[in-house]
């Protein structure tokens, strides 16, 4: 991919390597990453569905060092208090009535 460096590289190689589609690569989630089984969980795929894609080990480093930059980003955010992370089914789960 010429002209693409960070991210966008990055998530071109994952669209290419795992099948992924591009909505499933932008919704990707640290939790859904297992770098050690080389596997890629995707939640509410087409149709809602979850599947796990295997992971080519050509990204592992790339991803590592992608989320050690994101953890310090965090980190950062959180001696700030400005962390914060959507989690669009849990409060309806953790509170049925209120929904």
């Amino acid at each position: 991919m010429q002209g693409g460096d960070g991210l966008f590289r990055l998530m071109a190689r994952l669209l290419y390597g795992t099948g992924l589609r591009r909505q499933e690569c932008c919704q990707l989630r640290v939790h859904d990453l297992d770098l050690h089984r080389h596997q890629v969980t995707v939640r509410h795929g087409k149709g809602g569905k979850d599947r796990v894609v295997m992971l080519p080990r050509s990204l592992r480093a790339d991803l590592e060092l992608r989320l050690a930059q994101r953890r310090r980003l965090h980190e950062a955010d959180v001696a700030e208090g400005q962390a914060y992370a959507p989690l669009p089914f849990a409060l309806a789960r953790k509170f049925p009535r209120a929904a």
